[in-house]
């Protein structure tokens, strides 16, 4: 590896940084105190600072040696997850409940960790924007950012943003140009029937039953209406129904996720879905309202951008996985990505536990691998031809 020596250097402090972090989990839009040392940070390296961006958010501007250049961004997401910990490290969660199992104090130290060595060199021309983005996990952070003018006030040509692997292999950088992450809707369907003694299910329309009738037919929107070469996936995630053994309740609900690549493939997908609803509603004389929201929209990473990651990669790694298959989890960096071109990598870990797991396990030893990458790609971007 060829990193850069200064982010090297400072790579313990780094590992205490994320380690804080990690100790102190918050989920979105309540991140009030990792945001705030990211901008307590940011000011005390001489970073213009600019908070309260999408609720929690922080934006923190670097200005080049020169008087014009390239805009480029930088971004980092910095919820946790409303989940337990199950790692039983010196530094876990302190918060009940709540853990950074997807690796986001990790992308916020590296982004950090990247913007001390922009401020202490200003080797570029133009202006890099650091993006702090609340409410990654589903909660519509970088939709916020936006909704409150992001890339109006802070204009960026092009941006860029990276997610750890424990895929692995350790360090090694994974790009892919066009579509790279699915689109993910969220749903809720609620059963209404009518409740009624166990011991007489004839006096009652038992919303369990229709509820287990919906969702093994759910499971033939992918098999037998969906083209098998458009990769989709409807998942049932929960099912909610009564609260005692002898009584069939009134009521039941289904709720999960919907992932796809294709436009039209995810309308087929709703359509089915509440046709399916309704047709079940009818023949079982019972009421099913079907909710739908769109949570991710599809991460379309764009050619010259990638190729800039890959270039930068060989140039401090050795080497680059151009070819990675499609992630059929989603980001909502996407949505910015909607608005402003770039590229959205992934890095590998040392392979361990997946994200999303209670055992889940941020690799510290890539801390400066990231913001090696992160920093020599805005210096790379942010430069006149």
């Amino acid at each position: 590896m060829a990193l850069i020596e200064p982010i090297v250097g400072f790579s313990d402090e780094m590992v205490a940084w994320r380690r804080d972090f990690h100790a102190h989990p918050e989920i979105g839009f309540q991140e009030e105190r990792t945001s705030r040392i990211v901008a307590e940070k940011l000011a005390s390296w001489g970073v213009e600072v600019h908070r309260g961006i999408g609720k929690t958010g922080v934006v923190g501007v670097v200005k080049g040696r020169g008087a014009n250049g390239p805009r480029v961004g930088l971004r980092a997401d910095m919820d946790a997850l409303p989940m337990d910990e199950a790692t039983n490290l010196p530094y876990r969660s302190t918060n009940p409940g709540v853990f950074h199992g997807c690796g986001h104090d990790g992308h916020t130290t590296m982004l950090l960790g990247a913007a001390r060595y922009l401020a202490s060199t200003r080797n570029f021309d133009g202006t890099v924007v650091l993006i702090f983005q609340p409410a990654e996990e589903g909660l519509g952070g970088a939709r916020a950012m936006l909704a409150d003018g992001l890339f109006e006030r802070f204009p960026c040509d092009e941006i860029f943003g990276l997610h750890n692997s424990p895929k692995g292999p350790q360090g090694r950088i994974a790009v892919r140009a066009g579509v790279a992450m699915a689109a993910a809707d969220f749903f809720d369907i609620r059963i209404t029937g009518r409740g009624s003694h166990g011991a007489n299910p004839h006096y009652g329309t038992d919303p369990t039953m229709i509820a287990v009738t919906l969702a093994q037919a759910m499971q033939t929107i992918v098999s037998r209406n969906v083209d098998p070469l458009k990769a989709t996936v409807v998942s049932i995630t929960q099912l909610h129904a009564g609260s005692a053994y002898n009584v069939i309740p009134d009521s039941a609900v289904l709720t999960g996720t919907i992932r796809t690549f294709d436009a039209k493939v995810r309308e087929l997908v709703r359509s089915r879905m509440r046709a399916l609803a309704a047709g079940i509603a009818t023949a079982f004389a019972a009421t099913i309202d079907v909710t739908i929201r769109d949570g991710f929209s599809v991460l379309e990473n764009q050619e010259s951008s990638v190729a800039v990651v890959a270039e930068v990669a060989r140039e401090l790694l050795g080497e680059v996985d151009l070819a990675p298959t499609p992630n059929m989890a989603s980001e909502d960096f996407a949505d910015m990505l909607h608005v402003v071109p770039g590229a959205y990598f992934w890095l590998g870990t040392t392979p361990g536990p997946m994200v999303h797991n209670p055992s889940y396990n941020f690799d510290d030893e890539v801390l400066p691998v990231g913001a090696s990458m992160l920093a020599r790609i805005a210096e790379r971007r942010a430069s006149s031809a």
